[in-house]
C-alpha cells in the first residue's frame, strides 16, 4: 500500500529519486527466471559456453562483485567486495558475468518510459535518475505508482522511489523501503524518519568522513543536526562543514541538471591474473581491441567523438599510470581509438606485469564540430 501525501501541501518543489532494484542482477533474472529467489552474484568473466551456472565457490581470481540479488545480500555479500571473499560468505551462490550492453539497453528503455510520465529528468547513471514532479499533475502517491508501472511495463523490473522537496532527501528516501518501495517525506518528517538514520545514509558522507564523525561521537543524522556548526567548520573546513550542517537539516536547493554533457567516457578491465607485456602480448592486444570496440559503441550511442584519447594502466604493485594524446581531429571509430591508444602505449616503459588496462575518450564533441578527420594519405 502506498503512503499518504503529507508533503503535497508543503514546499513548492517535488523531487523524485528513482533507483532500480539490484539492477544488473534483476536484468539477469529476466534472462534466467529459474534463478529467481536464489542468491546470484554478478561479476568476474564469462565462463565457457555449455558449462551451466558457475557456483561462487568455484571462482578463482581477483574479480569483484558488481552487484547481487537480495538473497545474496542476506549472506553479507555486497557490491565492491572481492569475489573470493564473497565465496566464503555464500559459496553456493550463482556467479554470472556482466552483460553491459544489455544493461545499457534496458536502462535506455526505463528512462524513456519515465520521460512519458515526467520529462524533466536528471540522469545519474545506468540505474538511477532524479525527476522533477513539481509541475506534473497528480498526488505524489499517484505519480509514484505511475512511475513504477511505467518502468515495470517497459522492462519487467521493479524500482524504488523516494519523493521529497529536494534531491538530498529523495536519495535517502528511495533507500528506505527497498526493494520495490515508495517513500514520501516532507520537511516535517525529518526528525522522526531521517534523524535516526546513520550519518552515512547521507549521499556525500563517505567512509572517511563517517569515521571522523564517529570519533566526535556523531553517529546518526540527528547527532549531526545537533552538532555545533562551529565544530563542524573547524574539523571539516568551511565548505564541507557548512554542507554537513545543511544536509543534516534536509536543506538542499540544488536544481536538477536536466542535460548533462559528457566530458569523457572510458572502458577498462581488471585481469584475472597479472599479464606480462611481452609473454601475454596477444591477449593484451585482444583486450585493447575489445575495449576500443566497446568504447566506440558508447560514443556512437551518444552521437559523440573524441579529441583526446588516453590509456590507464595498473601494475602488479598497484601503481597507476596514464597517458593521453590530443588529436587534431575528432575520432569515434574502433580503429581510430586503437591507433591513438597505441600511440599512448608507446610512451610507456613496461617493466612490470599489468593488472588493469583502460581506454578513455575525452574532449568530447559532436561529429563535424571537432576538427578535420584523419587524412587518408
Amino acid at each position: 500500500m502506498l503512503p499518504t501525501d503529507s508533503m503535497d501541501s508543503g514546499p513548492s518543489r517535488r523531487i523524485a529519486h528513482l533507483d532500480m532494484d539490484a539492477y544488473f542482477a534483476s536484468v539477469e533474472l529476466l534472462r534466467y527466471p529459474e534463478l529467481k529467489g536464489l542468491p546470484v552474484v554478478i561479476g568476474g568473466r564469462r565462463s565457457v559456453p555449455g558449462e551451466g551456472f558457475q557456483r561462487l565457490r568455484d571462482y578463482r581470481g581477483r574479480g569483484v562483485v558488481t552487484t547481487c540479488t537480495y538473497p545474496a545480500r542476506a549472506f553479507g555479500v555486497r557490491s565492491g567486495m572481492g569475489l573470493m571473499k564473497a565465496a566464503a560468505l555464500a559459496p553456493d551462490a550463482i556467479l554470472l558475468p556482466g552483460d553491459y550492453e544489455t544493461y545499457a539497453r534496458v536502462s535506455r528503455a526505463f528512462k524513456a518510459a519515465v520521460a512519458e510520465v515526467a520529462p524533466a529528468i536528471e540522469d545519474r547513471g545506468i540505474d538511477e535518475i532524479y525527476i522533477d514532479l513539481t509541475e506534473v499533475e497528480g498526488t505524489s502517491a499517484e505519480l509514484a505508482r505511475r512511475l513504477k508501472e511505467a518502468v515495470k511495463a517497459a522492462t519487467g523490473l521493479t524500482c524504488s522511489v523516494g519523493i521529497t522537496p529536494n534531491k538530498l532527501l529523495s536519495k535517502i528516501a528511495s533507500e528506505m523501503q527497498k526493494p520495490d518501495g515508495v517513500t514520501l517525506l516532507g520537511l516535517e518528517d525529518i526528525p522522526a524518519r531521517v534523524w535516526p538514520l546513520p550519518a552515512s545514509a547521507v549521499n556525500g558522507i563517505g567512509p572517511k568522513a563517517a569515521a571522523k564523525l564517529e570519533a566526535l561521537g556523531i553517529r546518526t543524522i540527528g547527532d549531526l543536526a545537533a552538532a555545533d556548526p562551529a565544530l563542524l567548520l573547524q574539523r571539516f573546513g568551511q565548505s564541507y562543514g557548512a554542507w554537513l550542517s545543511d544536509a543534516a537539516h534536509g536543506r538542499d536547493q540544488r536544481p536538477l541538471t536536466i542535460v548533462r554533457e559528457a566530458k569523457s567516457m572510458s572502458r577498462e578491465t581488471t585481469f584475472d591474473r597479472d599479464l606480462h607485456p611481452r609473454e601475454d602480448r596477444e591477449r593484451l592486444t585482444a583486450i585493447l581491441l575489445d575495449l576500443c570496440g566497446r568504447l566506440a559503441q558508447d560514443l556512437e550511442r551518444k552521437g559523440l567523438a573524441a579529441r583526446t584519447v588516453g590509456i590507464k594502466l595498473r601494475f602488479d604493485d598497484f601503481s597507476i599510470l596514464s597517458r593521453d594524446v590530443t588529436l587534431g581531429w575528432a575520432v569515434a571509430s574502433p580503429d581510430a581509438l586503437r591507433d591513438a591508444a597505441r600511440d599512448c602505449l608507446r610512451r610507456v616503459t613496461f617493466d612490470r606485469r599489468l593488472r588493469l588496462l583502460g581506454v578513455r575518450a575525452g574532449s568530447l564533441v559532436t561529429p563535424g564540430t571537432g576538427g578535420a578527420p584523419r587524412p587518408l594519405f
